[in-house]
């Protein structure tokens, strides 16, 4: 067994993610990056509701709002997911030394939408040593609707996902490496760092 933080985001695929890394006996911790001063509190909610329907008692939440808008005004537009992906996995890296944790888990599936292709995948990687669990990359959408249907999550999950808020319409499908690294070098040094997670216990689910 081994244990892994899931960067839970309150949508459909990252919650079915966490269910099948739990049904093979992993230990889990949940990480939200909040975009509440964005898109208000109902990701959050649903994450917190989220997390108690899987079990998972360790819940940790990322206020990211402001990340995320000087990544949208500073660097280049088109490589809007591939950065705030890559500054998350940073956070969760720096929680899974704390949790002591081996892995990262996200509900990324490929080509399900056009940031998520295999360019972009590996430049994400990249920002991290720990290996980055992806147990849906080759999910139907269909195979996941279903199996968050059976385990209960998919009422909750259901609604407008608001992850891409501040995002472009046309994401860049390509990352040239050497142009990602210096879009990175246009932020703060202190970017990641300063950014804070707060920690809750959680009480699982009474149906």
């Amino acid at each position: 067994m081994h244990k892994g933080i899931l960067l839970l985001s309150g949508g459909i695929d990252s919650a079915v993610a966490g269910h099948l890394a739990l049904k093979e006996g992993h230990d889990l911790c949940a990480l939200h990056f909040s975009t509440e001063k964005i898109t208000g509190k109902q990701p959050t909610e649903k994450s917190r509701k989220l997390a108690s329907m899987l079990g998972i008692k360790d819940f940790f939440l990322c206020e990211a709002s402001g990340a995320f808008a000087e990544i949208s005004r500073t660097c280049f537009y088109n490589y809007y997911f591939v950065l705030t992906k890559r500054l998350m996995l940073c956070k969760a890296a720096e929680l899974a030394e704390q949790e002591k944790a081996d892995f990262l888990l996200t509900g990324e599936n490929l080509g399900q939408v056009s940031s998520q292709t295999l360019s972009n995948l590996s430049s994400i990687d990249r920002a991290v040593q720990l290996p980055v669990i992806r147990p849906l990359l080759s999910f139907d959408k269909t195979e996941i609707i279903k199996i968050a249907r059976e385990i209960g999550t998919l009422e909750t999950s259901t609604g407008k996902e608001m992850c891409d808020a501040l995002g472009p319409n046309h994401p860049a499908t390509k990352t040239d490496y050497a142009r990602l690294l210096e879009e990175e070098k246009k932020l703060s040094p202190d970017f990641v760092p300063s950014l804070k997670i707060n920690h809750e216990k959680i009480q699982p689910h009474q149906p």
